[in-house]
């Protein structure tokens, strides 16, 4: 009998230290779906992750419904006044920019230039975050103060900027397993300087890689990628899908999960995966007060995941979910925003999510009836207060042996964490009573 992991094997206490220096490293580049800041971005997480690989997809390549668009780059965008003074520059803050902006330069009275603008009246000292990755346009984003702020004249405005063929730039790493079945995780590296909604993922990611890969033992094969949101996920789809169909058992999209408010589930389309499963039983037991959404409250990659046809087994695991926070897509959804505790915790719950799935197995018992543990040690041969405890547990694992329900199914019927029951299988393994239903 061989066991997948350690009970103890979870990722040690300087995982969320380490997202978080990460996350500051990563913050000012300007990401888009496509272009530099994606690529000196995975070329930073390679520093970390040696076996990421690196893949260009060519603009205009055909992915489903999709086509992989032309590659966006700036070099500069402002406005500037008539005094010459530069009012909102790209250079300050790169959510200043709509992104995908085409190139202009030009002078405009401010009646023209108003609709080119967007605030927050509501908010009115955060910059929100626009994009227009299908139409050509142009503009600009500030705070609400800044824009009441706006004297009548003409504005110089320009945006040195390109859109040409190009490529979508993604990262994939594989840590093979004892099984080619799969285990998927899936983040994404495409929003500019956000905070929880951006680094958060991919930085968390790369601490669970990091874990995944020290284990003395991987029970299965785990395939983690650093894609640009929807367009990346579809792009990868669409070279990936029938081996992913085939290898995935369990999957975890990454995002938002940086913070220290909540922790929040979103399950998969199916809603009663072995993903599914497992993210619930990692939240009973890391945070029981976690926030539980339905798969109509989508936002992120689950929505190509999860898609008909496609039905891969992905839950998400978050803290804050996307759209639930005031600071979301806006600069205030900032580096102050996560934090060393909330990353660690979100590492955390995802490794517990996988170490329920790498643990879950069915047995079945190799004798009738309940089993005399005393003779073999497993029973205290003075019975009296408190001395129970641990025969009660191997009976009631033992009673459930019947290579219908998985160790899984056991725990929940228990109440009790998957990896708090692994001493009792072994001891139950190791004395013949049981065997393993599943050779995997």
């Amino acid at each position: 009998m061989t066991y997948p992991l350690p009970e103890n094997a979870f990722p040690d206490s300087e995982a969320g230290a380490r997202a978080y220096a990460l996350a500051k490293e990563l913050f000012p580049i300007c990401r888009s779906i496509t272009g530099r800041g994606v690529r000196e971005t995975l070329a930073i997480i390679a520093r970390e992750i040696p076996e990421l690989m690196i893949h260009e997809v060519p603009s205009g390549i055909k992915c489903f419904d999709w086509t992989v668009p032309p590659e966006w780059s700036v070099r500069e965008a402002y406005i500037e006044n008539e005094r010459g003074q530069r009012i909102v520059n790209f250079k300050d803050n790169n959510l200043h920019l709509v992104g995908y902006s085409i190139a202009v330069d030009r002078m405009l009275s401010l009646d023209e230039l108003r609709p080119h603008l967007y605030s927050l009246p509501g908010m009115p000292d955060a910059i929100p975050y626009v994009t227009s990755y299908y139409a050509e346009r142009w503009g600009f984003c500030l705070s609400h103060r800044q824009l009441t702020a706006l004297e009548p004249g003409n504005y110089r405005v320009r945006i040195d900027s390109t859109l040409a063929p190009g490529g979508l730039t993604y990262g994939e790493v594989i840590l093979p397993g004892q099984s080619r079945a799969e285990v998927f995780l899936s983040t994404y590296v495409c929003h500019p300087s956000l905070g929880n909604n951006e680094l958060s993922g991919p930085t968390v990611a790369t601490e669970l890689v990091r874990w995944i890969r020290s284990l003395p033992r991987r029970r299965f094969t785990y395939r983690v990628v650093f894609i640009p949101e929807t367009i990346g996920s579809i792009t990868y789809l669409s070279r990936h899908l029938p081996e992913l169909k085939e290898r995935v058992i369990a999957g975890f999209n990454l995002t938002c999960i940086g913070d220290d408010r909540v922790y929040s589930y979103l399950p998969s389309r199916n809603g009663k995966t072995l993903a599914d499963r497992a993210a619930l039983h990692a939240l009973k037991h890391h945070a029981a007060d976690f926030m539980r959404y339905g798969f109509l409250d989508r936002g992120s990659d689950e929505r190509q995941y999860c898609s008909p046809g496609v039905d891969l087994p992905v839950a998400s695991i978050m803290r804050s979910k996307y759209g639930s926070y005031p600071e979301y897509h806006t600069s205030l959804d900032d580096l102050s925003l996560i934090s060393p505790a909330g990353l660690g915790g979100g590492i955390n719950a995802i490794a517990k999510a996988i170490l329920t799935v790498e643990l879950n197995r069915a047995y079945r018992a190799t004798v009738l009836c309940e089993p005399q543990l005393g003779k073999r040690g497993l029973y205290p041969t003075l019975n009296g207060p408190g001395g129970r405890h641990m025969g009660r547990l191997l009976t009631d694992i033992f009673t459930y042996c019947d290579g219908e329900h998985d160790l899984l199914s056991i725990a929940e019927l228990l109440d009790l964490p998957v990896w708090e029951l692994v001493p009792a299988v072994r001891q139950l393994a190791d004395a013949g009573l049981i065997e393993q239903e599943d050779k995997v």
